[in-house]
């Protein structure tokens, strides 16, 4: 069966458009989505709108004959005469003494509905944009509701934008700055991200000396100056909301902790003295201990075994001019070996929840020496001690508030309570951050060490471990 279509043309103007590349990761590239318009004009003539298709009359079947190709070829030229006539007759073509009645309803006529009013695109002008057809006045900027007419345009999801609208809602701008992060040369959106908070910023900040919080890690913004501690480090508003600032300051955490040991049967018997000291002092305390491993780039805690004199933070600092700390004021501690421990010393300045994960960290230490743990590894001893940090912190997380004893504990001191009390969601916030630096340490003493000494706490329980620890050295398996 032979079919006859006439095929109608449509002239079309084809408007080509370049096009952005990228993504997006911790050192990461955007992508800007690009497209551009197919505009189309059609004939007038609704005539010409849909085909026509006749049937053709069921050939002689002539098994014993040859097909002819000079005479199937005079009958299509018949047939089309044919159907010529019966366009201006009114009437079905014939050949042969038979009607040839075109199929109705076979090929229904094609409605294509506008992507903007759903309504029937009929003659005339349409745009092909985005997979979909669209009324000219019907495709507008999904922002400003003004048609796009420019030859280059942005989508999001199912819906058009201006370029210059979709760069101002989606392009991404840096959180230092504030400007929109700069294009490389061929097009594509550098720039870093931290991996924990999101903070995008352009990747000169890294190079350019702007400072980052001594405490959550975060870049300084243009709008927001953080705090100059007496020691040159940076504290972020947040942080120091929640900062402990001076040896008192910190004697109602020290409690707490205490009361966390004694919890897991793990009191510690001796009276350990705890100073909060600045950076240099603690320095200092670091290079005349003999024994023991400090974390890199900076120790924030240590637990001491010598003996020496140590200048300790006293009174909590003021607020001066430009955002700075002054007037700290410090005294000379003389430490005095009564037993394996001589002190504790905690970088001041920081929030509750960090100064209390390195001072949890810090008390294993103690007690390790304390109950007779010789010559462990490294990996195994500051391993088990990042795990007793991190276990404080998920207690204190869970609690929200700390528990009922430690609030009760504190309750004596307003500093300590209202600590406490005070936006709870950050803090709450923060003491996440501080578990993930915990976790995702890359260090083969601290980071590995917490993993296996996590993993093996998680199998057998923490006395399990302990008990292993002691007679082997090692974390069991």
């Amino acid at each position: 069966m032979v079919w006859l279509n006439e095929i109608v043309e449509e002239s079309m103007l084809i408007i080509s458009a370049g096009q952005s590349h990228g993504g997006h990761s911790y050192e990461g590239f955007w992508d800007e989505p690009s497209s551009s318009l197919d505009i189309h004009r059609e004939h007038e003539d609704e005539d010409y709108d849909h085909a026509i298709a006749l049937s053709l009359a069921e050939e002689e079947q002539d098994k014993g004959k040859a097909i002819d190709n000079k005479a199937h070829l005079e009958e299509d030229e018949q047939l089309a005469r044919a159907l010529q006539e019966s366009l201006n007759n009114e009437s079905p073509p014939h050949q042969n003494g038979r009607h040839y009645q075109p199929f109705p309803n076979i090929f229904p006529p094609v409605y294509r509905r506008c992507a903007g009013c759903n309504k029937e695109v009929g003659n005339g002008r349409y745009l092909s944009a985005a997979g979909s057809i669209w009324h000219p006045e019907c495709f507008r900027c999904h922002e400003c509701n003004r048609p796009i007419t420019d030859y280059e345009f942005s989508m999001h999801g199912n819906n058009p934008y201006h370029k210059a609208c979709h760069r101002k809602l989606y392009h991404p701008k840096c959180d230092v700055c504030k400007i929109f992060i700069p294009q490389i040369r061929d097009g594509r959106i550098e720039y870093r991200a931290h991996p924990f908070w999101g903070q995008k910023y352009c990747p000169i900040h890294e190079r350019d000396g702007t400072p980052r919080c001594c405490s959550c890690e975060r870049m300084e913004p243009r709008d927001a100056k953080y705090v100059t501690l007496d020691d040159g480090r940076k504290l972020c508003l947040e942080c120091l909301s929640f900062s402990i600032m001076d040896t008192s300051e910190c004697q109602p955490l020290y409690l707490d902790i205490q009361e966390f040991y004694e919890g897991l049967n793990m009191k510690v018997e001796q009276q350990i003295p705890l100073l909060l000291v600045e950076r240099q002092a603690l320095n200092e305390a670091m290079e005349g201990e003999k024994n023991g491993t400090h974390h890199l780039p900076e120790t924030r805690g240590l637990c001491l075994s010598e003996e020496q004199i140590v200048r300790t933070v006293l009174r909590r600092p003021t607020m001066g001019p430009g955002n700075r700390l002054i007037d700290l004021i410090t005294g000379s501690y003389r430490l005095v070996r009564r037993c394996e421990v001589t002190a504790i010393l905690i970088l001041y300045g920081l929030p509750r929840l960090l100064t209390g994960s390195i001072l949890a960290h810090e008390m294993m230490h103690a007690w390790l020496r304390l109950k007779g743990y010789r010559s462990l590894k490294p990996e195994v001893e500051e391993g088990i001690c990042q795990v007793l940090g991190h276990m404080w912190l998920d207690s204190e997380i869970i609690s929200g508030a700390g528990s009922s004893v430690a609030s009760s504990s504190s309750s004596s001191s307003s500093t300590g309570s209202s600590k406490k009390g005070v936006r709870t969601a950050v803090e709450r916030k923060l003491g996440d951050f501080f578990k993930h630096l915990i976790e995702s340490d890359l260090s083969s003493t601290y980071g590995d060490g917490f993993r296996a000494a996590n993993r093996a706490v998680d199998r057998y329980g923490l006395r399990r471990t302990l008990d292993h620890m002691r007679l082997t050295g090692t974390f069991p398996h």
